[in-house]
This record gives structure tokens, sequence and C-alpha cells, in this order.
């Protein structure tokens, strides 16, 4: 039987086709070289079965990057190390407000802000010149979830609420002109739809096309600390605890791998991997 005759089944339980063409070029996509894709394609060519699901396939293909070449594997498993940043979601709004940070943004992270009607604790305010963006984080820690109409249709409401208090106070300045929703997963037709009619932006994994969540991630070398493959899951909550996000924070703040007591032989790898993953 043909590779691409398989059917597979998808985080979110649907079935699709198997692709080795989507998976050659997801592994493109992470740098790796021509060796590295053909030894990966080969081994799930060998391995694929009907009904497969794809965190099967993405599992045999992390551990051969894992063990070939760490920081491709990092960058291979960044939207699972997205989910991992939870269980709550104030790590992911510290991430987005990171990314935007990165962008040239001055950003406050749980502010709250005067509505007309009531007061709302706004996940991410960012200003830019003279611009003012409101944005609310909906991080699922399941794979599969989609952020449907109702999400967009609730910000939508609080950010009205604020912008009409905001744009009443001449003390502000400027006007509030831009809300936001970010998703570490996708947004269903309806809430894209949605978002466009009231020109709410939308970001999410893989939306808008080309500047989506991970297209910005991989662009500015942003990654988030749980994609490292060399710390563990105790070491990554305790960065997280202590407010380090980013991979490229804990290159100005290694204090924390010898609080962690790190011997220096593994704090160099960690460094290594950490380097060659931000600097792309």
């Amino acid at each position: 039987m043909e590779q691409d005759t398989f059917d597979i089944i998808k985080s979110s339980g649907e079935k699709a086709k198997f692709s080795l063409d989507k998976l050659k070029a997801s592994l493109n996509q992470i740098g790796a070289d021509k060796q590295t894709v053909n030894q990966i394609i080969d081994k799930v060519r060998d391995e694929i079965y009907q009904g497969i699901s794809t965190k099967e396939i993405y599992n045999r293909a992390y551990a051969l990057l894992k063990k070939n070449k760490s920081h491709l594997a990092s960058r291979y498993k960044l939207k699972k190390a997205i989910y991992e940043l939870g269980p709550t979601g104030f790590p992911f709004e510290r991430f987005i407000g990171a990314i935007l940070k990165y962008s040239g943004y001055e950003t406050e992270i749980g502010k709250t802000l005067l509505g007309q009607c009531v007061n709302h604790e706004i996940d991410v305010v960012a200003h830019k010149n003279d611009k003012t963006v409101v944005i609310e984080c909906k991080f699922h820690r399941e794979e599969g979830l989609k952020c449907n109409v109702k999400i967009p249709l609730y910000i939508n409401s609080r950010y009205n609420d604020v912008k009409a208090f905001w744009n009443s106070n001449p003390k502000n300045g400027i006007n509030l002109k831009e809300g936001w929703v970010v998703t570490n997963t996708r947004f269903t037709e309806d809430a894209i739809k949605y978002g466009k009619c009231v020109n709410l932006y939308l970001l999410s994994w893989d939306y808008p096309k080309n500047d989506g969540l991970k297209d910005r991630i991989d662009r500015l070398g942003l990654y988030p600390i749980t994609v490292s493959t060399l710390l563990t899951n105790r070491e990554k909550q305790f960065l997280l605890s202590r407010d380090v996000v980013l991979c490229r924070e804990l290159i100005g703040d290694v204090f924390y791998l010898d609080h962690l007591g790190i011997s220096e032989t593994r704090k160099k790898r960690i460094l290594n991997e950490i380097k060659m993953l931000c600097n792309r």
C-alpha cells in the first residue's frame, strides 16, 4: 500500500491522508539538513500503518532529532512546548508579552482597565508609538481544541466597554483602536469571520497566514523555555516560577542554573543548545 493512502488520526480526532511531503516540509522548516530529513523520512515510511496518530509520527521524528541534534528537536517540539507552559494561562500571557516586547512594544501583564460599565483585568496591554493594544489570551492545555466564535464575541464586548471609557478620557492622549485575541491553538472559521467583521485582530498558532504565532517565534528566535530538550520538567517549572519564560532570557540570567545546582559541563550544553536555537 502506498504511504499517501494511509489514514492518520489528528489530535482533534479527525482523519486525514498521510503526506510524506508535509513531514519533509516541517523538517525543512526547522533547518534540518538533507541527511537528517532523509533518515527520518525513511524511518517513518518503514513504520507507518493505517490509523497511526500524528502524535506517534511526531514522537518518531522527535526521538531521532533529539538523538542527533537537540536544537532542531527543540524547534520541532515548539507547539508541544507551548502547551507545557500550563497548567495556568499566566506563563502564556507573559510569553505573548515577551514576544511583543521584542517587537518594539512596551507591555504590562494583568493590568486592570476601567470600562464604561465595569472594570476589566486585561491579560496584556501593549504600547508602541501612538498605538495602545489590549490583548486577551486564550490558553488551551489540550491539543485539538479550537477557539470557537464565543471567545471573540465575549472578548469584543469587553474590549468595547474598555474602549468606550478609555476614549472618553482626554488624559489618555491617544484613542484605543485595537483589540486582540491570542490563542495557542486554532480559531474556527466562524471565529475568524467574526473577528474580521468587527475588526478584532486574531492571532493563533497558524493565523494570520505566514504571520501566526509559530511564524513570529521562528522569525524572532523567541522560543519558550519549555522547548529545551536538556532541562528537566522540574527545572523548567522552577524557571517559569521565576518568570523566566524565554530561552533568550536564560542567557542573561545564567545564575538560575547555578541555583538549580546544575554542573558546569551540563550548564555549558544547555546554554549551547539555547544559543543555537535563538541565533538561528
